[in-house]
């Protein structure tokens, strides 16, 4: 199925799967780029040395396109740019909007730069810098999310923008990527889908928790970093939200101190790091410190399997998610399902001109 995603970034399927922190590693991009959709390589909880290490390792494993995502807001972002550059990787993704700078260093570089917005207003700025297209995330998604549904947020980046527009958030299936294209997107991205295929190194007793929930089972919770995060609803959720204010400011410090080490980033790093997410999302030092737990809060689940422990980012899907098949026959799968329904609709028959 030919779109203007596959035409830009050269894949068979109009079809990416998200980048998601200890999640999308190199087993699960490699298998996404060789049953033809866009694998995206999450880089954020990487070193620039396991990032290069990783983006060698889907190169031994694919010869398709694939991409790496980056948070803008990091100190080392350009040292990350330029690994992305000289390994010679097809598409640079971003969790915030990156730079005007950063958009133009990758360009010139010919690599394709494609955002994760969540307002209509961040595409209209991104497309004005260069960006070559952008990822739409309505508020069903996993992760950090915000309150517009997909089915309003994405026609209007679609009319406000001239660039290839991906849908994100609430997409699972052939049906989806229909609607998606009707509604003038030129593909879908899916995370959880992706989260629950047997390429996925997510913990087996992980994915039975997610296959296990049903759509009442996800939540959107601010006690995590103190922004708006979707998630499986667990007892370690509702402890967190039931936390007094030091006591989870003090948790917040030790896992700092933890990724810190995990990261191999010093404290100065760090501070850059939360000075900067302190000015582009206006966050309180409260805020700051409690985004620090995020990545070890994910990394206890998807990499450790402690469920207890962790925390599962999710979107609404996963309450409608049934089974775990491997990424080659879920975009087959994706792919037969929505040839099936452009078939299935009926005729509109002749157009008429109104009276």
């Amino acid at each position: 199925m030919e779109t203007a995603l596959t035409r830009l970034v050269g894949v068979r399927c109009p079809i990416v799967q998200t980048g998601m922190g200890w999640v999308a590693g190199p087993r699960l991009v490699s298998a996404t780029a060789n049953a033809g959709a866009l694998g995206i390589l999450a880089s954020a909880t990487m070193t620039p040395d396991q990032l290069r290490a990783a983006i060698r390792e889907v190169v031994s494993r694919t010869e398709a396109p694939f991409g790496v995502n980056l948070r803008a807001d990091a100190g080392d972002a350009r040292e990350r740019v330029r690994i992305i550059v000289e390994e010679g990787v097809k598409v640079a993704s971003f969790a915030l909007a990156p730079s005007r700078e950063l958009i133009a260093e990758l360009k010139d570089a010919g690599v394709v730069v494609i955002p994760s917005i969540g307002a209509r207003r961040h595409a209209e700025k991104v497309a004005a810098w260069g960006a070559d297209a952008v990822i739409v995330q309505g508020g069903e998604g996993g992760g950090h999310t915000g309150e517009v549904a997909t089915s309003v947020l994405l026609p209007q980046v679609v009319d406000a923008v001239g660039i290839p527009v991906v849908a994100a958030g609430g997409f699972f299936d052939g049906r989806g990527l229909v609607a998606a294209l009707a509604y003038g997107a030129a593909g879908v991205a899916m995370g959880t889908r992706f989260l629950l295929t047997s390429d996925s190194t997510v913990p087996d007793a992980v994915k039975a928790r997610y296959l296990a929930a049903t759509v009442k089972d996800v939540t959107v919770t601010t006690a995590v970093d103190g922004l708006p995060h979707r998630m499986l609803r667990t007892e370690l959720v509702a402890s967190l939200e039931g936390a007094g204010r030091t006591r989870t400011l003090t948790r917040a410090v030790r896992r700092a101190a933890a990724f810190r080490r995990l990261s191999g980033l010093g404290w100065p790093q760090l501070i850059r790091d939360g000075l900067a997410m302190k000015h582009g999302k206006d966050l309180t030092w409260s805020q700051v410190l409690l985004a620090a737990n995020t990545p070890m809060l994910l990394r206890a689940s998807m990499v450790e399997g402690r469920t207890d422990l962790g925390v599962m980012a999710s979107g609404q899907v996963a309450g409608v998610i049934d089974d775990v098949p491997s990424c080659a026959d879920l975009v087959e799968r994706v792919m037969a399902e929505a040839h099936r329904t452009l078939r299935a609709l009926p005729d509109p028959g002749p157009l008429r001109a109104p009276r």
